[in-house]
């Protein structure tokens, strides 16, 4: 087991499980938690311990990293019954690297703070593969102090690392990176499907395209699973479509028009109906697929 400074790592699911092993690999003495709690147990192989609830997962840690789905899952896990304030002493620092609503960290952090505990948001992107890598792209928000704080921790997680602005702001960028993320994962779907309707070898149409202005790591990394019409998993459509329904509602309340995030949603609500929400988000091209008649 490590004697390096303890961290809580709350929440082990595919990306929390790997974030957790990179952190307990870096040195760090790590207390995990789940609400299943028979999650990630080979964790203990790398010197993870496991505690029964949030509150004793926290009560000898110094940083806290929460990392589940959504803001009522955050919520539950600072604040409801055996959360955290109920075992943090003053002084710990919340690092949260689930991807909720900017306004939750707003709520969530200033709640915290009446307690003498403090918190910075640090969404993450770069899927399962980042995680497992430690090659992650963090977003943070927060206050300078706090940042520097987490920033070995962030550091055992991640490969880029950018303090974006005060509390709230990481969520925000993260909404504009599952923005982007929808019209790059769309527009490879769409390339993919009319290649494969002009009877043209599209691994060599990649290729091709692979050394022009459209180029991106979706079509380099993805576009095999669009061809094969086989998603397995990397990141959700799920939670891919969670996180579009927290950019169209701050789109929304900005005043911003998003047509191609609002498309790729109603896509996405249609592979969920369907039985695919948890199949990689590149399972777009299973829609667009089907719209062209392409399979079954």
């Amino acid at each position: 087991m490590s004697d390096g400074p303890r961290v809580a790592f709350l929440g082990l699911g595919t990306m929390g499980a790997a974030m957790a092993a990179n952190l307990a690999r870096a040195g760090f003495a790590v207390t995990g938690w789940n609400r299943t709690p028979d999650r990630a147990r080979d964790l203990a192989e790398l010197g993870v311990v496991f505690a029964v609830s949030p509150a004793a997962a926290v009560a000898d840690a110094a940083i806290a990293v929460v990392c589940v789905s959504d803001t009522p899952d955050v919520e539950a896990v600072l604040f409801g019954a055996d959360g955290v304030v109920a075992g943090a002493r003053e002084g710990t620092l919340i690092i949260d690297c689930s991807t909720i609503a900017p306004s939750g960290s707003w709520d969530f952090a200033a709640r915290l703070r009446e307690r003498g505990i403090a918190m910075i948001d640090a969404p993450v992107s770069g899927g399962s593969e980042g995680a497992v890598k430690a090659t992650l792209t963090i977003f943070v928000g927060g206050d300078e102090e706090d940042v520097e704080q987490a920033r070995p921790v962030l550091e055992a997680m991640g490969k880029t690392i950018t303090h974006v602005g005060p509390i709230g702001a990481g969520q925000a960028v993260k909404a504009v990176n599952q923005v982007i993320l929808a019209g790059a994962y769309l527009g490879v779907a769409e390339g993919i499907v009319l290649a494969i309707k002009a009877g043209l070898d599209v691994e060599q149409v990649v290729t091709a395209l692979g050394g022009g202005a459209a180029q991106s790591w979706v079509l380099a990394n993805r576009s095999g699973r669009m061809i094969d019409n086989d998603y397995p998993l990397g990141f959700k459509v799920s939670l891919h479509r969670k996180d579009l329904g927290i950019a169209l509602e701050l789109a929304n309340q900005l005043g911003a028009t998003l047509p191609v995030s609002a498309l790729a949603a109603q896509l996405e609500s249609g592979l969920v109906a369907r039985g695919h929400g948890d199949d990689d988000m590149s399972a777009l091209a299973r829609a667009i697929r089907g719209l062209s008649a392409l399979d079954d």
